[in-house]
């Protein structure tokens, strides 16, 4: 598993993710997730004390993971120089890029997580803190598109985050129906959604978010 998680002493660092990593194995192995903290606990010998030490339950581990994806693709980011001085068209696209990667260590994983018989859109819940985390960078990212921008041109951080995050879940749906090799389609389909996102920030504010939300529906068909 090739995962990150949030700042702690090392020592603490190591067995939260010595708990993230047994949550996935024990999922993968056994194409189900725990029924009980007690029995995941008992399989992967791990002391009950220790879980609840950093999560409240089973379905805490679920949400952290997702989480662990962000921390981990921004900390490959923040370790390249350029990353800091690009442009928020940059930023976005080199996390798009650098997000999935971290994803394709964890495939397996996210396919059990998010397919199924029962519609994506209601495993969303436990990509909550991911969502958190993601709408705070697009936040950023709006804001500093802004800057040079007059008043009457500027964008909502808020309504554009909520938009950006809608486009990340529908490339993470997009990549888990991917069968193209080397995921060469999910490439175009990123390329794509943040060319159309940013031709939307530099026009007029009210001008293009209808077709930003077409955009995002119709791309899945658009991609050859």
């Amino acid at each position: 598993m090739c995962i990150i998680g949030r700042k702690m002493n090392q020592k603490d660092k190591k067995k939260k993710l010595s708990i993230i990593s047994s949550f996935m194995n024990y999922t993968l192995e056994n194409d189900q997730y725990p029924k009980s903290v007690y029995k995941f606990c008992q399989v992967s010998e791990i002391e009950e004390k220790s879980f609840y030490k950093f999560f409240g339950s089973l379905d805490g581990v679920k949400v952290t993971i997702w989480q662990a994806f962000y921390d981990n693709a921004m900390s490959l980011l923040e370790k390249d120089e350029n990353f800091e001085n690009a442009k928020p068209k940059e930023k976005l696209l080199s996390f798009y890029y650098t997000f999935f990667e971290v994803m394709l260590l964890n495939r397996s994983y996210i396919l059990f997580a998010l397919s199924g018989g029962e519609k994506i859109m209601n495993k969303m819940g436990q990509l909550s803190s991911l969502r958190i985390a993601f709408k705070g960078f697009t936040s950023e990212l709006i804001e500093d598109g802004n800057v040079d921008k007059p008043s009457y041109l500027q964008h909502p951080p808020k309504i554009f985050s909520e938009a950006a995050w809608i486009q990340l879940g529908f490339l993470i749906k997009f990549w888990i129906e991917d069968t193209s090799a080397d995921f060469e389609k999910t490439d175009q389909a990123i390329e794509k959604s943040v060319q159309t996102a940013f031709d939307v920030f530099d026009n007029t504010p009210l001008s293009a978010l209808l077709d930003f939300g077409k955009f995002l529906w119709k791309e899945k068909f658009a991609v050859s």
